[in-house]
């Protein structure tokens, strides 16, 4: 795996590739290590503003790897071309990281979305040992992480949104006994197969987050139509004070 990071607002963000995010988790899994894994994007850097506490969860994780062309941009645009000319989604790493947890035959408990969603799970992904599931809407901390060490899953994926999910398994993270843990977001949907995704073209330039606001206007429109000329804005700042300094 790249170990190269860029910086945007006081987060550390791994430059890395699909290949070299599953090779860290499988090596994890493979020698029983530890492993903590979060996502960056658009809407997590204007997040941090908000919530500066977000910085501090983030730097507890062992690697936060980019989510989306937003984070792409930026590094390339503060750091002279430093991501590189790939990209990298979450919506793409999900299902290739479920094929590799088959190959594995890792058991993974899921924690997070909706008991509908997380019922769909093991028919997407024929062959996954799906360890234990819980919502992320009704939850005891005690309770779910008493559920999670008894199920002896060998890699957690929590889907609760930022930043509850990545302020819970800051907290919590010491107290699980998976190798592997992964912050993903609305990722279970991904997993689940209920999300549809925007049509191939639209993913390759870097677009799908247009086909979900088409689809979901009100619910999308806060963290695009505002949060995208935010997250501009806020990058130029970011470059003028560097520039500056």
């Amino acid at each position: 795996m790249n170990n190269r990071t860029v910086n945007i607002n006081d987060i550390n963000i791994n430059i890395t590739d699909y290949h070299g995010l599953l090779h860290q988790i499988s090596s994890a899994l493979d020698n029983k290590g530890r492993l903590c894994i979060a996502y960056t994007n658009a809407n997590s850097i204007n997040t941090s503003y908000k919530l500066p506490e977000l910085k501090e969860y983030l730097g507890r994780f062992d690697i936060v790897h980019p989510d989306g062309i937003g984070i792409k941009l930026a590094a390339n645009f503060l750091y002279r071309g430093s991501y590189g000319g790939h990209r990298f989604t979450g919506s793409d790493l999900y299902p290739l990281l479920m094929n590799e947890l088959i190959r594995h035959n890792s058991k993974v408990f899921f924690f997070g979305n909706t008991d509908e969603v997380l019922g769909r799970i093991a028919g997407n992904n024929h062959g996954l040992q799906v360890a234990g599931l819980h919502n992320g809407y009704s939850f005891d901390d005690e309770n779910v992480i008493s559920q999670i060490n008894s199920s002896q899953a060998e890699i957690l994926v929590v889907g609760l949104g930022t930043p509850l999910q990545e302020r819970w398994t800051a907290k919590n993270m010491e107290r699980i006994s998976c190798n592997v843990i992964i912050c993903v977001g609305d990722g279970i949907s991904v997993i689940a197969g209920t999300r549809q995704r925007g049509p191939a073209f639209l993913r390759v330039i870097g677009l799908e987050w247009l086909y979900r606001l088409l689809s979901s206007p009100l619910k999308y429109f806060k963290r695009y139509i505002i949060g995208n000329p935010l997250f501009l804005y806020r990058i130029i700042a970011l470059k003028m004070r560097k520039l500056a300094g």
